[in-house]
Formats: C-alpha cells, sequence, structure tokens
C-alpha cells in the first residue's frame, strides 16, 4: 500500500477534520479508532491516507511518554511518506494538558528528522497565522487567540499567548523558527525556506493567510522532506496545504468527488460541549422540532449515575419513537457547566458517559444517523461505541463531515456518525446533519 500520509489526532472530531481535508480533495482515507495492524488496514485498499483518532489532547505528558511511542512506531511501519500528529486549530494546550511540545518530542525522537514543520492556520476553519501569532475567527471577526472570547477562557487550557512559538517554547526545549508571510509571498520562498534551514531549526513554523500560502507551504514541506517518514506537527491545515500543492503539481488527477444530499433522518446528539458555538445549536434545534433532554451531570457520573442514565435512555428513546430527533446535552453554554474537581477525569467520564447512552439508543431504536458534540468528548464517547474505523460519507460544515461508520459488530456497521468539535458549524448544523445537507 503506498500511503502519502498517515496522522494521528490529538482528539476524534480533529480526526475527522484532517480526514475530511483529505478526502473531499480526492484522497480517499480511512479512520481508526485504535492503532490498525496491517490486516485490519488491507481492508481498504484503496486508501491513500490512513488515520487513528485519539485523545491525548486531554491527557498529561506522562500518558503521552506511554501510549504515543507505539502509535507512530506502528503508523512509521505503514511507511507513509508523512506522519503528521494533528492537532485542533485553536493549539489549545498547556505543558500539564495536551501538551503539542510533548507529543513534538516524542514524534522526533521515533522518527529521527532534522526538522519538522509546523501549519496551524487553515482558511477554511477561519484561522490563520501571521508572524507566527495565531487568529481565529467567530461570527465574522477576528480574533487574536488570546482575545478570543471563548479559546482565551477555554475551562482546561485557556490560550493566554498567542504567538505560536512562545505558546510552543512553554512546552518544549525544540528551536522554533519560522517562515513567514512574507517570505511565503515572494520572488524565492524556497530561498527563504533554506535560509530558515540554515540557522538549524527543530522546527519550522509556516504562516498560513490563503489558498496561496497553503499552497506554497505544502510545496515546500513536500518537497524538502527527507528520505524515509517525514514528522509534522499541525491542524487540519497541514492536510490542506499538502493537497493545495498536490492538486496544482498533478499529484492528484481526479477532480474532487461531488457529494449529493442525503436523505433526511431522524439523528440521535449527545453534546458535551459548553461552547456558545454548540450553545446556538443546540436552542436552534430545541426550537425546530427536536426533543431536548439536559443532563443532571453530577448525577450521572456520581453515585446514582446508573439512574440519571435509564432517565436519559428513556427520554430519547420515546422522542425517538415519536418520530422526532433527540438531543441530550450536559451544558448550554454556561449553563450546567460543572466547575468543581478534575477536569481532565470529570470530562472522560461524562464522554464515557455519553457513548453508553449513545449506544443504548441505537440498540433499542435501530437510530441510523448519531452525532457527538464536543472534542473531548467526542474521544471518550467513540470508545464506547465499538466501531473500529470511520469513512467520510459527505461533507456537513468544514471540520464537521459526515462519517460510515465500519464494524465488525452488525448492530454497529454502516450507521452514520458525525462527531463535532466545540466551534463547528452554523447555529443550524444540528439541523443540517438530521436533513443530510
Amino acid at each position: 500500500m503506498n500511503l502519502a500520509l498517515a496522522f494521528y489526532g490529538d482528539d476524534f472530531t480533529g480526526s475527522t477534520d484532517a480526514m475530511e481535508a483529505l478526502a473531499r480533495n480526492g484522497m480517499p482515507t480511512v479512520l481508526f479508532l485504535d492503532t490498525p495492524t496491517a490486516s485490519q488496514l488491507a481492508r481498504f485498499p484503496e486508501a491513500r491516507a490512513v488515520g487513528v483518532a485519539g485523545i491525548s489532547r486531554s491527557q498529561s505528558p506522562e500518558w503521552m511518554e506511554e501510549h504515543l511511542p507505539p502509535v507512530f512506531e506502528r503508523l512509521k511501519e505503514f511507511r507513509p511518506a508523512i506522519c503528521h500528529y494533528k492537532v485542533c486549530s485553536t493549539f489549545d494546550s498547556s505543558p500539564a494538558i495536551g501538551s503539542i511540545g510533548r507529543a513534538l518530542d516524542i514524534g522526533m525522537r521515533v522518527f529521527g528528522n532534522p526538522w519538522a514543520p509546523l501549519v496551524v492556520g487553515a482558511p477554511v476553519l477561519k484561522r490563520y497565522t501571521l508572524f507566527g501569532n495565531l487568529f481565529a475567527a467567530i461570527h465574522g471577526v477576528a480574533y487574536r487567540i488570546d482575545r478570543h472570547p471563548t479559546m482565551s477562557r477555554h475551562p482546561v487550557t485557556p490560550m493566554d499567548e498567542a504567538d505560536l512559538r512562545l505558546h510552543l517554547s512553554a512546552q518544549t526545549d525544540k528551536r522554533i523558527d519560522l517562515v513567514d508571510i512574507l517570505a511565503l509571498q515572494s520572488a524565492n520562498p524556497e530561498a527563504r525556506l533554506r535560509e530558515v534551514l540554515d540557522r538549524s531549526p527543530d522546527v519550522v513554523l509556516f504562516d498560513i493567510l490563503d489558498e496561496d500560502s497553503l499552497a506554497r507551504a505544502g510545496e515546500l514541506i513536500w518537497t524538502h522532506r527527507p528520505s524515509g517518514t517525514m514528522f509534522a506537527v499541525g491542524s487540519s491545515g497541514f492536510e490542506y496545504a499538502l493537497v493545495e500543492w498536490w492538486r496544482r503539481n498533478g499529484e492528484i488527477l481526479d477532480p474532487p468527488p461531488v457529494f449529493g444530499h442525503g436523505k433526511p433522518e431522524r439523528v440521535a446528539v449527545v453534546s458535551g460541549s459548553c461552547s456558545p458555538v454548540t450553545e446556538s445549536q443546540i436552542r436552534w434545534a430545541l426550537a425546530n422540532g427536536f426533543k431536548g433532554v439536559a443532563l443532571d451531570i453530577p448525577r450521572l457520573v456520581g453515585a446514582d449515575g446508573d439512574l440519571e442514565f435509564r432517565h436519559a435512555v428513556a427520554s430519547g428513546v420515546t422522542a425517538l419513537d415519536e418520530g422526532r430527533s433527540v438531543v441530550l446535552y450536559s451544558a448550554l453554554g454556561g449553563e450546567g457547566l460543572v466547575t468543581t474537581g478534575d477536569k481532565v477525569e470529570l470530562g472522560g467520564r461524562i464522554g464515557h458517559q455519553l457513548g453508553r447512552i449513545l449506544g443504548e439508543l441505537r440498540a433499542r431504536t435501530g437510530i441510523a444517523r448519531m452525532m457527538v458534540a464536543g472534542g473531548d468528548t467526542s474521544g471518550h464517547a467513540a470508545q464506547k461505541l465499538r466501531i473500529p474505523a470511520v469513512t467520510m460519507v459527505r461533507p456537513i460544515a468544514p471540520g464537521g463531515p459526515l462519517c460510515r461508520a465500519h464494524a465488525d459488530d452488525p448492530s454497529m456497521d454502516g450507521i452514520e456518525i458525525v462527531f463535532k468539535g466545540g466551534q463547528v458549524g452554523t447555529e443550524r448544523y444540528f439541523g443540517q446533519v438530521r436533513d443530510g445537507v
């Protein structure tokens, strides 16, 4: 199998985001929920890219040291041209939780490359890097990430530094250099990259503003990769940079696939997101035919968890049997948000319980389309759903495609499922998933 790219996503929604960037541009991609064996990968002979959906975004550096090396070693065995550690385009992380720096250290140790590219900007997601600083747009307004109304107040990893070189330097001792937007827009960006590489950096960050800067970054990375497998870090902007160059250079010859509308289906949604974007989507859904079930989270993750679990399932089954879609949610933005205790442990327990609820709704109603909202939530929920792999069915909104499950369990094989990050989609997004638009 000739793989152009392998990637490990530090959360599940980010992993489907990377898969979408490739698949919608004519690169057949399969995403596994756990590190695949050679025989599992062989079931997808058409794949040009393979991903593993992880949960390292919500884990400690010690967890990473235990779990990431064997994943990277396995992906290295598949001999892809590039192995990408995929992170969120908002880059939220810290030295203690979701350390991108520690993942970088491990990846460079496993792959042994002289330098690693870093691409974070993703214009399709309204994320931009300029002179090393990250910007993210919401409701049409671009904010420096440390002034972003959501990410500067993230409950676990708030972003308090926009310069990604400074932010990352708190997590790793690696030397970080920059190919800035002026270099990419110059007459000879390759010469500017050589100037940077002559300074022997460990990491090279590429500014990204638009499609042209994506293509130029993709060209520089692809044409300067070392022999063997190159290790890289970044958001799905990394995939978009590569495919933009591959298409312009003729590496991808087939036209992008055309995706039609799907048929409307009831959809069962579980949400562990406290994002104001997801809040607006839940409120839209409740005003447009969805039944809402507000979950008592302290009860769900406490001693009476089974009682709240059964109540949630019963409420969901009633709605689905009535022919309605349903959304079961842990919070509406700040409403219902639990702020005490270990946030990482709590997030994992919430995600596992939401996965249990969704699995039981599938078992009892045969619901064919499901969704999990919340980046950290999705990884934990996915572990409960017994789905080894997914492929993309169609785009819904950038970063949140509709996927098809591939499972040995006939009860889960073929279901349609969405894993949505907190910042993904317009307020009508739940309706778009329900209607297959």
